[in-house]
C-alpha cells in the first residue's frame, strides 16, 4: 500500500503493476485531480471510499486521502547500480546503509539521494528497515527512482565494491574533515546506525572515515541529516559552478 498524494502520483506514473487507487470521497485538490487523470490514462480502477476505510487500510497513517494498492517495489542488483552510472556517463556514487532502522530516515535518505544524483542505495537484509509503505511516503516519490539493493552481508559487499574500483568511506567522529574529501574516484559512502554508528567489521573495511565538524553542544547529527550533507558534498565538488 502506497499512501500520501505525492508518493501515490509517482507510483502511478511508474511502471509498477497497480491493482486499484483508493480516493477519499468528498476531497478535492490539484494533486488529487492529477492522480485521477494519471490513473485514467493507465486505465487503473478508481474507488472512492470513506475516510474510515483509508484509515483502516493505511493502519492509521496520514494517507492524505489517497492510497494505491500496488505490486511490491522490486529490489535491484549491484550490477544495476553500475549500469545506472554508466547510462549517465558518470563516476559511480553509491550509498550504503549500515543498519538504518527508522523508516523515516531511510525515506529521507532516498529523497536526498535522488536529488543529489546518487546511483543507488545498498541496505542489509537483517537488522535494518526495508522498503515499506512508511519509507515510500517519507521518500515522497524517490522510491520509484532510486534503485535499492538488499544484500545478505554488507562486509562482503564492500569487499566486492572495492574489487570493482570503488573507494569506500564511512562516517566517524575521529575521521577526516569531510571538507577535505576527494570525490573524483568511484565512491561508496557508508552511513551507520542511528545510535551505534558503523559496526566494527564495516569500520575495519572502509578506506577512510569522514567527520562533520560541529561547534555546538550536540555530539552527533541525525543519520539522514549527516548523509544529506555528505551526498551534497559529492554533488558540489563533482558539479562545480
Amino acid at each position: 500500500m502506497v499512501i500520501g498524494r505525492i508518493p501515490a502520483l509517482e507510483t502511478i506514473k511508474s511502471n509498477r503493476d497497480i491493482n486499484k487507487v483508493f480516493l477519499q470521497e468528498g476531497l478535492s485538490g490539484g494533486k488529487l485531480k492529477d492522480i485521477q487523470e494519471e490513473a485514467k490514462k493507465r486505465k487503473i480502477q478508481l474507488s472512492f471510499v470513506p475516510k474510515s476505510k483509508l484509515d483502516l487500510l493505511s493502519d492509521g497513517e496520514n494517507h492524505q486521502g489517497v492510497l494505491v494498492a500496488a505490486s511490491p517495489v522490486a529490489y535491484a542488483e549491484i550490477d544495476d547500480l553500475f549500469a545506472a552510472a554508466k547510462a549517465k556517463d558518470e563516476v559511480p556514487f553509491f550509498v550504503l546503509l549500515d543498519g538504518i532502522e527508522d523508516p523515516h530516515n531511510l525515506g529521507s535518505i532516498m529523497r536526498t539521494a535522488d536529488a543529489a544524483g546518487v546511483h543507488g542505495i545498498i541496505i542489509p537484509k537483517r537488522r535494518a528497515v526495508g522498503l515499506t509503505s512508511t519509507v515510500a511516503k517519507a521518500a515522497t516519490g524517490a522510491i520509484e527512482h532510486v534503485p535499492v539493493v538488499r544484500v545478505t552481508n554488507l562486509v562482503q559487499t564492500i569487499e566486492e565494491l572495492k574489487e570493482r574500483g570503488l573507494w569506500i568511506f564511512g562516517t566517524d567522529m575521529n575521521g577526516t574533515d569531510y571538507r577535505r574529501w576527494e570525490v573524483e574516484a568511484p565512491i561508496g559512502l557508508v552511513i551507520g546506525n542511528e545510535g551505534k554508528g558503523l559496526s566494527r567489521l564495516v569500520k575495519e573495511k572502509v578506506d577512510e572515515t569522514l567527520t562533520i565538524p560541529m561547534t555546538g553542544h550536540v555530539q552527533s547529527l541525525n543519520a539522514s541529516v549527516a548523509s544529506s550533507l555528505l551526498m551534497y558534498e559529492v554533488f558540489r565538488k563533482r558539479n562545480a559552478l
